[in-house]
């Protein structure tokens, strides 16, 4: 027997006993005059009595008060009723719209929506009540989104929308606007998603899920800047991994890099480069050979070529730690700033080459300088010297291309003449030469 119990017994007979102590040898009555009669009742009778008729008035009342409140537990059971079955349909339609089912889902999403009108036409709307009929159309819309029902997805998302201008509805707003910013980037509208992501309020729109479909938004509109910076604030949130998160980036800079079409461009995206970024050799080779693209018919490019040179600088100061892949396109930029280059950076490129005197790729590099000095004998040697070495096809036609040269320099025909043949032999092969 529980503790309880037991204690409940013990109060009872000790109310018992002390019952029986005081009621047991009372001798007193209540005497009642009706004239011309007299009544002679013991004290214990009348209090007992008077206690009786106590209880059976107070039971009474009772019963009366629990008959005329059984229209009103009707209809609170009614109402319990609809919100059981509210909140059974929100359930059912979750739980198809996971599964993939979305007839079944927007069917079941509608029957929410048809025990939770009622209640709100009865004039007892609470913030559930609204919550749930919210969720319901919102249901239904995701799986008419899902069905490609483009009439029935806005019909409910409208009526969704109506409910949440109250200030305890914010929550369910921002609910229902990114769920339009979502539907609107599935569809590849991308006016419609400006649209709604420019009535996001400032908080919603720095959310990790919000800033997704920034991003996907941005590649919809080719705004790679853009992209650029919603994809650093998603790395920081750690959305992405640290290798895909550096993979994004990367492809972002360099499709902002393309996006440029003069130097100033180039030169504002550089400046909006972080240090790592500015000391990445693929980065840098992308940007440098954009500003050489987008300057090659400009009169006067000798700013760019001192942009560049800057911008190339630690690169070269890092060349040994470069990985293979990037070298020839190394050497290919930096081919194109021999021409401004100082007798400073004559020197760097002559004392690289010597220090890795069996680098093709330095062999080509310095040949070139070299070159464009008219230092015809060092050039001669290191072009010699390349042609054995290297792997790359079109550098290996630059470099015949410029054996041919100096051999018409030196008069001499026949090994100019081979020189031309092996020079349109890998540029065949290769890529188209680079004068």
């Amino acid at each position: 027997m529980p503790m309880k119990a037991v204690f409940w017994l013990v109060g009872l007979f000790a109310a018992a006993a002390a019952l029986a102590l005081l009621m047991g040898q009372n001798g007193a009555t209540v005497t009642l005059f009706w004239p011309p009669y007299r009544v002679d009742m013991s004290f214990n009778l009348v209090l007992g009595g008077v206690l009786s008729l106590f209880v059976l008035i107070y039971l009474a009342l009772r019963s009366f008060a629990a008959l005329r409140s059984l229209p009103l537990q009707a209809k609170r059971w009614r109402a319990l009723q609809r919100e059981r079955a509210v909140y059974a349909g929100l359930m059912d339609a979750l739980a198809n719209q996971l599964a993939g089912r979305y007839v079944r889902a927007r069917g079941a999403a509608k029957s929410a929506v048809d025990h939770v009108t009622p209640l709100m036409q009865a004039g007892h709307t609470t913030a559930s009540h609204t919550q749930a009929w919210v969720l319901a159309h919102l249901l239904a819309a995701e799986a008419a989104h899902a069905l490609q029902d483009q009439e029935a997805r806005d019909a409910h998302f409208e009526l969704a929308l109506q409910r949440t201008s109250d200030a305890e509805a914010i929550t369910l707003k921002e609910g229902v606007l990114l769920r339009a910013l979502t539907w609107a980037v599935d569809n590849n509208k991308a006016a419609t998603a400006q649209r709604w992501l420019a009535q996001m309020p400032q908080g919603v729109a720095r959310r990790t899920a919000t800033l997704r479909l920034k991003l996907k938004l941005t590649r919809l509109t080719q705004d790679h800047v853009a992209g650029f910076e919603t994809a650093r604030l998603l790395a920081k949130h750690r959305a992405f991994s640290e290798v895909a998160s550096a993979s994004i980036l990367r492809k972002l800079r360099m499709a902002a890099f393309k996006d440029c079409h003069d130097a100033e461009q180039l030169r504002a995206v550089w400046r909006g480069m972080d240090r790592a970024e500015k000391h990445d050799p693929t980065l840098v080779l992308a940007i440098v050979a954009r500003l050489q693209e987008v300057t090659a018919g400009d009169a006067d490019a000798s700013l760019a070529m001192v942009w560049a040179r800057e911008w190339a600088e630690p690169v070269f100061n890092q060349y040994t730690s470069l990985p293979d892949a990037l070298r020839a396109p190394f050497v290919r930029v930096m081919q194109g700033l021999i021409p401004a280059i100082d007798a400073s950076w004559l020197g760097r490129v002559e004392t690289l080459q010597r220090e890795h005197p069996a680098d093709p790729h330095l062999m080509f590099l310095a040949a070139q300088t070299f070159f464009h000095q008219k230092l015809w004998g060092k050039s001669h040697v290191l072009f010699q010297q390349a042609a054995r070495s290297l792997t790359d096809d079109s550098l290996k036609a630059q470099v015949w291309y410029r054996l041919a040269q100096l051999a018409e320099e030196r008069g001499d025909a026949p090994a100019a003449l081979a020189a031309w043949r092996e020079a349109a032999a890998w540029a065949v092969s290769g890529t188209n030469l680079s004068h």
